[in-house]
Parts: C-alpha cells; structure tokens; sequence
C-alpha cells in the first residue's frame, strides 16, 4: 500500500515507517510542520518524499491523518475526502486537554474513520463519541542492550520542559536532585538550570542528540527518571527500558501499564522514588538487575512485530471494510493479533524483535 501521512511524531514514525508499506510524506523546501518529509532521518527507502503539488498523481491508497486539519488538506490536494473517497484511519498520540475526563475528540462526531489511540489510558480518557476505536500500543525497533550504569547520575528526556513545566513534571527535577546529578536531554532544555534553580553540580542539560548518541549517553547513567504527569506514553521511557536501565516513573496516565515494579519504581510518591533512586546510586548491581527486568518487559510487551503487525491489520480493515470487513468498534491490542498473523507480518516487516 502507499500510505500519505505528514511528518508529525519523529519518535512514532521511527516504527511505523519500517512497515511493508511505502508511506508518503510530503514536503516543502521550507519544511516545518507540513512539509518536513523525512526530516533527514536514516528511515528505509520506502518512506518516500513527495510535494504536496504531486500528491494527488502519488497513487495513495491510503491515509493516517494525525491532526484535525489534515481532513481539509487531504480533500485540497488529492482531491478527495478522507472515510468517503480515500481510506483513512486518525492517529490520537496525546492525553486528552481542557475537560478531563469529558474531552470530546474532535473526530468522535463521526463513525467513517475510526481512532486509533496509542495507548489504553487515552482510549479510556477522551470521549471518542461515535467514531470507531482501536488502541495499538507503541513499539519501537530496539536500540539493543547497552546500559553500563557507570555515572551515578539519573538520566532525564523532556522535550521543551520550560515550555511544557508541570505537564512534564519539570517542576519535580529538584526533588530528584537530591539524589543525584541530572543529565537531561531533549529539544528546548536551554534555560532549564535557570528555571529550575539547579546549579552545574546538580545539572547538565545536554540538548537534542542523534538517537544513537543519545542511547549511548543515557546507558552510561545509572537509572532513568521519568517524571511527567499528563503525557501520552514517552518513546524516551521505552527507549530507556530497551536499553537496559532501571527506571523511576511517575504513576500517571499509562506509565502504570508500561513498568512493572521489578523494572525500578512505579509511585505517585516522588519522595518514595528519591528514595529508590539513591539506593540505586548505591547499589549498582541491583540497579544493572533491574535494568534487565526492565529490557525484557520492554521486549515483549513494546516490541516493533507486534505493533506492524496491529498497524498492517488496521490498515487492511479499513481499505476492505466496506465491502468485506467492518471495523471493529471496541478497542483491540497488538496482543489480540492472531499468532499466525503477527508471525506473517513480523518477517514481511524485515524489523522484528529477535
């Protein structure tokens, strides 16, 4: 199939865009949040650039729509509508804003195009109305085990965590430095030391590197804090638990699904997860254990077969369903794939879990 969809969610993509599919992403000279293509990542050959003027002889067979606004320009530059003319699926990476828990989807008006939530607590959260409702959860193509552990320091990801504060639970960072020195990374961490009043010995905020270099210098920290409050699911923690560290997370919104105890420390006491951070400064082996624990829960519940395999399915569904297949109206998992199937697709993908 030749699926359109925009560059929106660099983390997200980095799975998806290793399908058996060709995905079609448009782009601009100027690129931005319309036509930033493939962004200069190192994605397979089959996710292919296109200018939006070329859009409607591209053959698109499909499209996965991630904002309100991409219904009016699918129908603008392929000439086509979106659940009438052109299969279409919406991707809902985010919790849900404003009214919690009685936020309307901005597509749940409808039922020809069903909501695919990434993750059980955001189906759970937003009112999806009429609308069909799937839930596949992330995967992710795995960085391998590399955690030494060897700096006792925790390792941060936040994205713009000035901007964003509480939502991230920037304002926590604090609390988490007394155990140890911060290494935070992420676009925006400019001024965090300032904001956060966090002296040099207590942070480094080393910015945005390239993921390889970024799961190199993260594995080199002890443990892995994961402080937000009200994100969807961050790729950054199930990046962290592939690699091997332990980590200490929040119990909000889908972080209670993600890590088990054994992995680190799940709580909604940030002083209970201060607490188990310094015991891991101070205890490396037990620290490296649960790193382990914390790579092998990773590999089988957040893993790339799985999750090609759900998103092949859904795609099938709604190229067919009116003739063949209905969509399904209540939500499904990657685990609930047939075996033979996830099987198929795995070694069609070319990018499973080993």
């Amino acid at each position: 199939m030749r699926i359109l969809l925009w560059h929106v969610h660099g983390g997200w993509m980095e799975a998806f865009v290793r399908g058996p599919h060709e995905y079609i992403l448009p782009v601009m000279p100027e690129g931005g949040p319309w036509g930033l293509g493939r962004g200069g990542r190192n994605w397979p050959a089959s996710a292919i650039e296109c200018a939006p003027g070329d859009l409607r002889d591209a053959g698109i067979d499909a499209v996965v729509l991630q904002r309100p606004e991409e219904l009016a320009a699918c129908e603008r530059l392929l000439g086509r509508r979106p659940g009438r003319d052109l299969p279409a699926v919406y991707l809902e990476h985010n919790t849900p804003r404003g009214s919690v828990p009685s936020a309307t989807h901005p597509l749940g008006s409808q039922s020809s195009i069903p909501i695919v939530h990434v993750s059980h607590f955001n189906e759970l959260f937003w009112d999806s109305g009429r609308a069909p409702v799937r839930v596949i959860e992330h995967g992710i193509p795995d960085p391998g085990y590399r955690y030494t552990g060897e700096r006792d320091q925790l390792g941060v990801v936040i994205n713009e965590p000035v901007r964003r504060w509480r939502v991230t639970g920037t304002d926590l960072l604090p609390r988490f430095a007394r155990a140890a020195r911060l290494e935070v990374f992420g676009m925006g961490t400019e001024g965090l030391a300032a904001a956060t009043g966090l002296g040099p010995d207590e942070l480094t905020a080393r910015g945005d590197l390239p993921a390889d270099v970024l799961h190199s210098e993260l594995s080199r920290c002890r443990a892995y804090v994961h402080p937000m409050r009200w994100t969807s699911l961050g790729l950054s923690l199930l990046e962290a638990m592939h690699l091997g560290l332990p980590v200490l997370a929040l119990a909000a919104t889908e972080a209670v699904r993600a890590v088990p105890p054994e992995a680190g420390a799940i709580s909604t006491s940030v002083d209970a997860l201060v607490q188990t951070a310094a015991d891991l400064l101070s205890d490396p082996a037990e620290a490296r254990k649960r790193g382990r624990a914390a790579r092998e829960f990773a590999l089988q519940h957040y893993g790339l077969a799985a999750f090609l395999a759900a998103w092949d399915t859904t795609l099938s569904d709604i190229t067919t369903r009116s003739s063949r297949v209905p969509v399904l109206s209540h939500p499904v998992t990657t685990g609930e794939l047939p075996l033979q199937r996830r099987t198929e697709l795995s070694g069609a993908a070319g990018g499973g879990m080993q």
